[in-house]
């Protein structure tokens, strides 16, 4: 880990604002996994965003829109999520939206082929077009056509463009974690 957790008690009052919403935030969406120290610290991707709470709230806004605003289904967000993260090998990221899906539903033989950056043989349409989607913007260059096209006819034009706008915010959490070397926390 690059950089250190911060307690709450040794917050400025920028990080401190950012924290309170961050935590309110964390506590209705994000409770699937840990993602407070017992100090009530921040982990996960939070912590380095507290430590530039400038770009971190921008961040935060970002994410909290994608989370309040969905039209997309959760199996078909946490295909798109996990398909990212294997790409990145993104750890925390994986082991959090794991617990999301786990509490999905979704099965370990799914679970497993999507970490380790495989297509699951058992996705249903939609999941199908959102792992294709995830796959191909992860690896960087343009949405080919056809794949963009059964995109919008699948979960119309906005659903679509919440697909992208999704991968390309995991991606940015993706390389956070990554950058700064953020560890996943023991699992029970």
């Amino acid at each position: 880990m690059r950089l250190p957790l911060i307690a709450p008690k040794d917050l400025t009052s920028e990080q401190k604002a950012l924290y309170d919403n961050m935590r309110k935030g964390i506590n209705s969406n994000f409770n699937d996994f840990i993602s407070v120290r017992e100090d009530g610290a921040l982990m996960g991707p939070w912590n380095p965003w507290l430590h530039e709470p400038g770009i971190g709230k921008a961040i935060w806004d970002l994410t909290l829109a994608m989370t309040a605003n969905t039209k997309l289904p959760e199996n078909v967000r946490q295909i798109a999520i996990l398909t990212v993260g294997a790409s990145y090998n993104a750890a925390y990221e994986i082991y959090a939206h794991i617990a999301v899906a786990e509490r999905e539903g979704m099965t370990a033989e799914r679970l497993s082929t999507l970490v380790a950056d495989v297509k699951p043989g058992d996705l249903n349409k939609e999941e199908s077009i959102a792992y294709d989607t995830a796959y191909a913007l992860s690896r960087g260059g343009t949405l080919p056509e056809p794949l963009y096209r059964l995109a919008v006819d699948t979960f119309g034009q906005h659903g679509a463009s919440e697909l992208i706008y999704l991968v390309g915010l995991y991606a940015l959490v993706s390389v956070t974690l990554n950058g700064f070397n953020v560890p996943v926390p023991e699992r029970d």
